[in-house]
């Protein structure tokens, strides 16, 4: 069996630079690891090449969700009555130090550990962020509606940032739940989330309100807005095929395409 090539920080760092990553530039990343190949270092290199390839007056912010906090039965669990409540006694609340994420992949859960990282305080929907505005990014990331303009998203949204989907597939793209809350649609219904919160010096159960945000369209919308307009940078990054778009672009096609293809 041929043995693949071995990539290296500086490899990542030039094909972002050929795919239009710039000095200065805000990123949302999307990645896959395992798509970008052999990559001597692993997340550590990745990270270090995306914030190198932005620079210290830029900025790097990745998605750090914990889908594990949710209350057991959201997904559908199997468990007994009697586990369901061992379970919701002992669930630990969000802490931004400490609790991993859900399915995020290598790459974001090793850059939330990060010295200088922050991480906002949402227990579900929280971000990471690193470079010159990433403690504006993550402050004040409120319970309700936890995807809207107010949060992280709608802040790199204002900063003008990019998605860069590094090997990720196209439905991953986090940033178009931003345009959810605009629409004038009904397919969005209002969704109740169960949230373990600190309260004084108890962890209790309580609540929060959000709409039902749905992804399994995000594809579609992706290929749509890649044939329609010319603000799709693709390229290869290591092993992985790429995507670099404006998201400001995209989140405002986004909303068209939603209003118009979700009934």
């Amino acid at each position: 069996m041929e043995r693949g090539k071995l990539i290296t920080k500086d490899h990542i760092i030039q094909d972002l630079k050929r795919m239009g990553v710039t000095k200065g530039m805000t990123l949302i990343v999307h990645s896959s690891l395992k798509s970008i190949g052999k990559v001597i270092g692993g997340p550590v290199s990745v990270i270090l090449a995306l914030e190198e390839a932005v620079g210290t007056d830029g900025n790097i912010v990745m998605p750090t969700q914990t889908e594990h906090l949710c209350d057991p039965t959201e997904f559908g669990s199997g468990y007994t009555e009697e586990e369901l409540k061992l379970i919701r006694d002992n669930m630990p609340t969000f802490h931004s130090d400490l609790t991993p994420t859900s399915y995020m992949g290598f790459i974001p859960e090793t850059f939330r550990k990060q010295d200088g990282v922050k991480r906002s305080p949402h227990p579900h929907t929280s971000f990471a962020a690193w470079g010159k505005d990433a403690a504006y990014v993550t402050q004040d990331h409120g319970l309700d509606h936890s995807l809207n303009a107010d949060s992280p998203l709608g802040k790199v949204y204002e900063l003008g940032g990019y998605i860069l989907l590094l090997g990720a597939p196209t439905d991953s793209n986090t940033s178009l739940h931003l345009a959810e809350y605009r629409q004038n649609n009904t397919f969005v219904k209002e969704k109740i989330w169960d949230v373990k919160v600190k309260e004084g010096m108890k962890e209790v159960w309580s609540t929060y309100r959000d709409i039902n945000n749905e992804s399994d369209d995000f594809d579609r919308l992706f290929e749509d807005f890649h044939r329609e307009t010319d603000d799709v940078k693709e390229g290869m990054v290591g092993d992985a095929r790429s995507y670099l778009i404006p998201m400001r672009q995209m989140v405002d096609y986004a909303l068209g395409w939603m209003n118009k293809n979700r009934k």
